[in-house]
């Protein structure tokens, strides 16, 4: 277009675009007051990097406006891609993506807000349009302006979780991990909590209309938003819809971890499980960073032990489980343990009865979870005893009772 100012947008007599370049010092001051002013993130900023970056990207985009004011014609592509490096700049220095987009719009309206008092009433006209251009200005530098943040974002986010891998991969290898530590930026802890979680399906994923892939991805990316949230430092994991492995670094030694560390931990399983919509069970150990190789292992010989046995969700140490443990090793006993009901097997009544009585060590509460009588308990108690020679009631079988349950589930499973 031509530059002269004959169809120049006019506010106050004085074409708007001369105004604009004229006092563009005194503007980019205002707007730069008034972004910290009313998003605090720049208020927090290095006033180094105010009077730099800041103040450069300000005055960026009162040029790029100026000139749209001046042409009557949007940016070209030359324009856009400066202004996506210019947010991609923003997103390496950490500067929230709503903070960015805001500071844009922010620059208009102030611009816009100190000269309207000027207008006349021969240049409503002028005004319409110029809103009207501002608008489409926004709106296509506004993607223009997200999509260099964010790619630059997905960059650094790819290469972090590549260096977390990197250095979860050595820790479960057992190799030398100095090196990944490094090169992931972090330090390594003194111990980490080593996990093994089975993680139960939400509603969504089996309801009809619904994409189960699409649900089971918005359920893990819930469950690894609230297990960051919940611990200070990187959490290192290898996680599915399903479960998966997870380090959460600990600034305790293995040794000085007390029952109200572990208490915490239950609870952040809790609310992790609650803010994925889905149970969760998880196996526990603790160990310091060389041994995580023998603690992942663990972890998962527990939760598989956790889930053979039919235990609720929630988190379970060795301790937790220790006679379920023993009993899913291989061994000359195991079989025979497993025998001692055999004459039971088969009869859901019965071994229903038996595990229930177990649970509870009263009749009574087993009989109102079987929603039967206390004496047909009581009944199948001593059919159970006439049938197998063990009896439930007998303090000296219980044990041996227990066993041969633990077994027979591990046989089962095999």
């Amino acid at each position: 277009m031509s530059d002269d100012n004959s169809g120049a947008f006019q506010v106050g007599g004085r074409p708007l675009h001369e105004r604009l370049t004229a006092d563009l010092p005194a503007f980019v001051d205002l707007v730069l007051k008034e972004v910290t002013a009313r998003i605090p993130a720049y208020g927090l900023l290095p006033g180094e990097q105010l009077a730099g970056d800041i103040t450069h990207v300000i005055e960026q985009n009162l040029r790029a406006f100026t000139a749209v004011l001046r042409t009557k014609s949007l940016p070209r592509q030359a324009e856009l891609d400066h202004l996506r490096e210019s947010a991609a700049r923003r997103a390496e220095e950490g500067i929230p993506i709503d903070v960015v987009l805001t500071a844009y719009h922010i620059g208009i309206e102030v611009v816009w807000e100190s000269l309207t008092p000027e207008v006349r009433p021969t240049e409503v006209a002028d005004v319409l349009a110029v809103n009207a251009l501002a608008l489409r200005y926004l709106e296509l530098v506004t993607p223009a302006v997200g999509a260099g943040y964010l790619d630059e974002r997905q960059t650094m986010f790819d290469d972090e979780r590549s260096s977390r891998y990197t250095l979860l991969t050595a820790l479960l290898d057992g190799t030398p991990v100095d090196a990944a530590a490094s090169r992931a930026g972090l330090r390594l802890p003194p111990c980490y909590l080593v996990l093994a979680l089975s993680v139960d399906a939400h509603p969504d994923e089996a309801a009809q209309g619904v994409d189960p892939a699409v649900a089971g991805r918005r359920k893990l990316r819930r469950l690894r938003v609230e297990l960051e949230r919940q611990v200070r430092d990187p959490v290192l994991s290898s996680l599915t819809p399903e479960g998966g492995l997870a380090l959460l670094p600990c600034p305790k030694a293995v040794e000085e971890l007390t029952a109200r560390d572990w208490a915490r931990l239950e609870r952040i399983v809790s609310d992790v499980g609650r803010a994925a919509g889905a149970e969760v069970t998880v196996g526990a150990c603790a160990a310091d960073p060389g041994g995580v190789t023998a603690a992942a292992a663990l972890a998962q010989d527990v939760l598989y032990v956790a889930l053979n046995f039919r235990r609720p969700p929630g988190t379970y140490r060795l301790d937790d489980v220790l006679l379920e443990y023993q009993m899913s090793r291989p061994s000359v006993a195991l079989d025979r343990l497993a025998a001692i009901l055999r004459p039971i097997e088969g009869n859901d009544e019965l071994l229903g009865t038996l595990e229930a009585y177990l649970r509870h060590g009263s009749r009574r509460p087993a009989a109102a979870e079987l929603h039967v009588h206390p004496n047909t308990v009581d009944y199948r108690l001593r059919r159970i005893a006439e049938l197998t020679g063990v009896d439930p009631n007998r303090i000296g079988d219980i044990g041996l009772i227990s066993a041969a349950l633990a077994a027979r589930r591990t046989v089962r499973s095999r």
